[in-house]
Order: structure tokens, then C-alpha cells, then sequence
């Protein structure tokens, strides 16, 4: 097999690694298999001038193989997903900056943050997330998406994407044709979204099809079945060319670069498997295929796609239009200017922005009335749901330092209150919802941040077994639970609970 077409084949690939540094695993895959780009998760992050280093050393590795750069992606949606919090500007989730109703703030902060990621060595964001959030069941969408319409979705995901495009990264729009009006999560299961081909042109296309307009860089796959344009039902958009070309390619009139949701998720690992699932993908019309966990598969992956273009059975016509769009892609300025970024990064978490991220973040906060101030004379039960489990759409906590902590207890007790705290996960058995109950029995005032309770039974029955004249809810992730708690003393919802959206939570709590 020629060089020259593992070379080629090689760009059609985006692959991620565990550690900090350049290990075995990531240099024999950038100079075996000649990938084209590189993704980062949480694993990989352990400081601003740790990623820069990692970036740096994973071009230079390039380099030495290949005169094109590399693609480095990275999830840094804001809010819930951002895999770099630490040390950057925090940004709020995408829902929190349409709460906030400031466009022109979506498009400077969401630039900011961009501009960070590309002094880190980043250069393509797959974000933003353009699906429609109109299910208020959705595990995996929520506070993710701009808005729970088209039009909201549109006019904020635009100017985040402008942002992105404006600091020199690459915006990726996604998950292409829509996963908002979903109940279960590709991650786990292969989710379909039954609706006519009318009412996806208004929702869930509408969004996509504005991006395109606007000259997005690429466009991410979501592994949802849409039986209004792909009939067999067991074909995902991912692999489903009726979706990919005659939707995306020919409808649409996108021809920028496709990029696939990870093929390792349930939705096509355990259907059509990875080495198969790479090959359908790029003939159903995507341009490069993600595989962002293990070795095996990410191997098994590459050989499929080079056996299938030696073959034939990719056309070398299909190949060579995938390159045009990659090499396109791979002009913006965080690519080609690597070698321009000083070591380590020196303008991140500038006061501007510092000051532009809380002023955001506190604009979102919402407070239905009637709303009572916690009385600062009396002792204060916090319940914390957290997360401790990792998944692709829940980071836990940093444990680094105990601000990292998604926990309304330090600003609480800076404040001078007498608290409490109970921990539990966002599903925890009857008899931790007991225990539970049973130590707030006697607490004058009861705080409890849930996480998704919408979604959990076990958070349902929490919240109706505290009393209400002693309770105020903060809504950790999704607004909506908020309408489970209608006679609390207090109800807020700050679309996330990580440390800097909790903060004017603490100050609304207080009276402040």
C-alpha cells in the first residue's frame, strides 16, 4: 500500500488519547497512520500551559511527517461542557447566554474564549450546538442548545459562531440533522426524531441551514435516525447518504467539511460497529470520521477506510473531495500560525473578560417570583446533586481545590451563614433520598441544588418529600425543574452549576 494513500486516508481521520503528554499511542497513530487531526478531552487537561505544550509537541511530531498541519478540536461549548475550565475565561452555557438577551455579549465572550483555545494551540471547536432544545426530556441536549425555537437558536448560535470564526478557530455546528426533540441519548442508544420533512425544514434543519449561509467551517453528524429522509430506520444520519449528501450535500447546498459525532458511541458502536460505520460514513458523505477513545478501534477504523479505497469501494473521486474540504478547512489562522504562539500562553483571563463572563452569567439568572432571601440568622441544610461519574456531557468535579467544586457551600459560608452540607448523585437510591430527608427535618432553611431533576424519579421524590416553607431549589443543569418545587420559598435557575454560574445564585440567595 503507497504512502501516498495512507497519507491521503490518514486526513480523514480525527482520533483522541489518554494523558497529558504525547504518549506511544498518539505518535504512532500521527506517524504511522498519518492522522489529520487530534481531539482533546478532559483527560488531556491539567493547565492552560500544559495544553499549549501538549499542542505544540503534537505539530511538531506532524511536522516531521507531514507539510499539513494538524486539526486540534476540542468541546469547549461553555457551561456544562467546557473540557478547559481552569485558568480560561468561563463561559456560560449556550441556553444561559439566550437568558441573558444580549447577542452582541454572545458574539465578544464566545471570542474570547475562542481566542483562548487558540493560544493553547486549538484550532477547531466543535461547538456550536445549533440543535433546537424544544423536549424538555432531552438527556443530552438541555442547557446546551441557544434556545427551545428556531429563531432563538439561530440568532445566538450564529453569533457564537461568529466568535469562534472571528478569534481564527473553526466553528463546528452540530449535531446535524438536530438531536433537540430526542429522549434518549445517542451516547447509549439510538435515538429517532419521527417528524415530516415540513416540520424539520421549520426546527430542526432551520438552524443548519442558517449556519450554512453564514459560512460555517464544518458541520458535526448526529446518530439519530430521521425516518422523513433516510427510510431504513437502522440507518443513522451519520451513515445514511440520503441524509449526508441528498439532505446536507445537494438540499442544503453545504460543501464544507462533514465531521462524524464519535463512532465509539453506542448508536454505532453496537450497531453497525466502528471499522464499518468509518467506511459507510465516509461514502454516506462525511469528510472525517472521529474515533476519540481506544487504540484498537481507531486502528480497525483506519485499515477499513484504506482497504475500502484501494478497493474501490470509496471512490477516488469521493477521496479527493474530501481532502479539497480539509485542506480548505485547515487554512483558518489557528491552524497555519502553531508556530506563532508564544510559550505559555500569556493573555488568557484578561479583567475584561473576567468581568464580561460575570456579567453575563448574572444577567441569565433566573428567579421566578415570589422569592424570599435565605434568612442570614438561621442555619442553613445545603443538598448538593453532583456528578461523579464522568460522561462526554457531564464533567465532574475538578478536585484540584475545593473552589473547583459545582458546591453553593463556599460562597455561602464566605458569606457568613451557618451550612450544612449533604452530597448525593443525581440518581441515588430510596434509602440515600431517606437518610436525606431525615437530616433536613429539623433544618430551619433547606437549599437544595438538583441536577436534572426533571429527568430523575429519586430527585422527584426528594423535592416532594422537603417542606416547602422551608425550601429553595436551585436548578443545577435544566431550568425545568424548577416547576417541581412551585411553593418553595425560592426557585433559580442558572442553566449549570459550575463555580462561576453559582456565584450570583449565592448573591440572588442573599439578598444581594
Amino acid at each position: 500500500m503507497s504512502e501516498s494513500l495512507r497519507r491521503a486516508v490518514g486526513q480523514l481521520l480525527m482520533v483522541g488519547f489518554e494523558g497529558y503528554t504525547a504518549n506511544a499511542h498518539i505518535e504512532h497513530m500521527i506517524r504511522t497512520h498519518l492522522v489529520g487531526g487530534i481531539i482533546l478531552f478532559r483527560r488531556n487537561i491539567e493547565s492552560p500551559a500544559q495544553v499549549a505544550a501538549l499542542c505544540r509537541r503534537l505539530q511538531e511530531i506532524n511536522a516531521e511527517v507531514s507539510t499539513t498541519p494538524l486539526l486540534i478540536g476540542i468541546d469547549q461549548e461553555g457551561g456544562m461542557v467546557m473540557r478547559i475550565e481552569e485558568g480560561v475565561t468561563p463561559l456560560p452555557s449556550a441556553m444561559a447566554f439566550q437568558a441573558a438577551g444580549s447577542v452582541a455579549d454572545c458574539t465578544a465572550l464566545t471570542q474570547i474564549g475562542a481566542d483562548e483555545l487558540r493560544q493553547m494551540g486549538i484550532n477547531l471547536n466543535l461547538a456550536p450546538d445549533l440543535d433546537v432544545n424544544n423536549n424538555p426530556l432531552n438527556p443530552v441536549i438541555g442547557v446546551r442548545a441557544y434556545g427551545e425555537d428556531a429563531p432563538t437558536a439561530i440568532t445566538y448560535g450564529i453569533a457564537a459562531m461568529r466568535g469562534m470564526q472571528a478569534a481564527g478557530v473553526g466553528a463546528v455546528a452540530k449535531h446535524f440533522p438536530g438531536h433537540g426533540d430526542t429522549a434518549a441519548d445517542s451516547h447509549y442508544a439510538l435515538p429517532v426524531i419521527p417528524h415530516g420533512r415540513a416540520r424539520l425544514d421549520e426546527v430542526e434543519l432551520a438552524p443548519f441551514r442558517a449556519a450554512i449561509a453564514a459560512g460555517v467551517d464544518a458541520i458535526m453528524t448526529a446518530h439519530v435516525v430521521f425516518p422523513a429522509i433516510e427510510p431504513d430506520t437502522s440507518l443513522p444520519a451519520t451513515i445514511s447518504h440520503a441524509v449526508l449528501t441528498g439532505l446536507l450535500r445537494d438540499d442544503l447546498g453545504f460543501d464544507g467539511v462533514v465531521m462524524t459525532d464519535c463512532l465509539e458511541m453506542a448508536a454505532i458502536a453496537d450497531g453497525i460497529g466502528i471499522a464499518k460505520g468509518a467506511v459507510q460514513s465516509v461514502l454516506a458523505g462525511a469528510d472525517i470520521v472521529l474515533v476519540s477513545h481506544l487504540p484498537e478501534r481507531q486502528h480497525a477504523a483506519v485499515e477499513a477506510l484504506l482497504r475500502a479505497v484501494e478497493s474501490g469501494a470509496i471512490p477516488a473521486v469521493h477521496l479527493e473531495h474530501a481532502l479539497r474540504r480539509i485542506a480548505v478547512l485547515k487554512q483558518r489562522p489557528a491552524v497555519q500560525g502553531w508556530r506563532d504562539m508564544p510559550q505559555p500562553p500569556r493573555a488568557l483571563q484578561q479583567p475584561a473578560a473576567m468581568a464580561l463572563a460575570a456579567r453575563v452569567q448574572a444577567a441569565a439568572l433566573q428567579v421566578p417570583a415570589p422569592f424570599k432571601p435565605l434568612d442570614r440568622t438561621q442555619a442553613v441544610m445545603l443538598i448538593t446533586v453532583e456528578v461523579r461519574s464522568h460522561t462526554e456531557i457531564d464533567e465532574v468535579a475538578l478536585g484540584k481545590n475545593k473552589e473547583a467544586r459545582g458546591s453553593l457551600q463556599l460562597p455561602l459560608l464566605d458569606a457568613g451563614l451557618s451550612v450544612s452540607e449533604a452530597t448525593l448523585e443525581p440518581d441515588a437510591s430510596a434509602d440515600e433520598i431517606a437518610a436525606i430527608v431525615s437530616l433536613a427535618a429539623q433544618a430551619p432553611q433547606i437549599v437544595l441544588q438538583s441536577y436534572n431533576a426533571v429527568l430523575s424519579r429519586s430527585q422527584q421524590a426528594l423535592i416532594a418529600a422537603l417542606p416547602a416553607e422551608r425550601l429553595w431549589l436551585v436548578a443545577g443543569r435544566l431550568p425545568y425543574d424548577l416547576d417541581l418545587a412551585p411553593k418553595a420559598q425560592g426557585r433559580l435557575a442558572a442553566f449549570g452549576n459550575r463555580p462561576a454560574a453559582l456565584v450570583p445564585v449565592a448573591d440572588s440567595l442573599l439578598g444581594r
